[in-house]
């Protein structure tokens, strides 16, 4: 990888994190299509740059973070789930990282569930944060683990979680984007810790990629959540869900006509 391949799957990360089209998904696909060799640091690479995007929220929401005790309290609470089966499918999880078919699968399925989600859950009874229960940050963090299938998109699972849970898009967006925080700190440390643990180490070079990564991700990411805040509550999730189906049968559709989209 070099760094404008890294400036290329950070711009990515930064645009898709908080989208509900799956950011990892997008940089498999991306990966795959600029010929990037799946190796230990490039697996490392884009589970990294995420934490960069997931800095953009500390810093717009600030004083969320200095609320109340409970704020985190409810993050834990939230964040459970994914820890737990995190650390039991991990294998499984990293067989799926390499799979643009489960991408493509993934991507058409949520983009179908994404045109009827505005009409199956529109009478909304929660309207702020502080009223959000730790039963109800319980349940969105179950929702949060079917993101572990690549494609399936971190912030559309944990926010159509919180909507059933009667959520306005808003604030399920919102607590969307604060449970992310712990949740890719975790995951950028885990992933760390297994990279070393493997005897890998991290070079000068890689480094700088790294750092490259990130700050672009971040930088990106200001920009989307704000748009994509404002988009959400005029018009719903009806475009993402087009667009999901579309850039789902483009990848099923091409891998099935012989186009070689595996990581290698």
């Amino acid at each position: 990888m070099n760094s404008f391949e890294a400036i290329i799957l950070a711009v990515i990360e930064g645009l898709t994190e908080f989208l509900p089209v799956s950011s990892t998904g997008h940089m498999i696909i991306a990966s795959s299509f600029m010929g990037i060799a799946a190796d230990p640091f490039v697996k490392l690479f884009t589970i990294a740059i995420q934490l960069g995007a997931i800095l953009s929220v500390v810093v717009l929401y600030f004083k969320r973070f200095f609320k109340s005790i409970n704020f985190y309290i409810k993050l834990l609470v939230a964040f459970i789930p994914a820890a737990v089966f995190g650390l039991l499918l991990s294998k499984k999880i990293d067989e799926l990282l390499e799979s643009p078919m489960a991408v493509g699968i993934s991507l058409l399925v949520g983009g179908i569930i994404l045109l009827f989600v505005d009409k199956w859950f529109n009478q909304p009874t929660i309207n702020e944060e502080e009223n959000i229960t730790y039963l109800t940050a319980l349940k969105i963090g179950f929702f949060q683990c079917i993101a572990m299938i690549p494609g399936v998109s971190r912030s559309g699972a944990t926010i159509v979680g919180g909507m059933t849970q009667k959520l306005s898009r808003k604030v399920a967006a919102e607590f969307s984007f604060f449970l992310a925080v712990p949740t890719m700190f975790a995951a950028t440390g885990k992933k760390l810790y297994d990279f070393y643990k493997e005897g890998n180490t991290i070079t000068h070079e890689q480094t700088s990629l790294l750092i490259i990564g990130n700050v672009v991700a971040f930088i990106v990411a200001l920009l989307a959540i704000k748009s994509f805040i404002g988009y959400l509550n005029k018009h719903g999730f009806k475009v993402f869900g087009y667009y999901r189906i579309a850039a789902g049968l483009i990848i099923i559709i091409l891998l099935l006509s012989g186009h070689n989209l595996q990581i290698i």
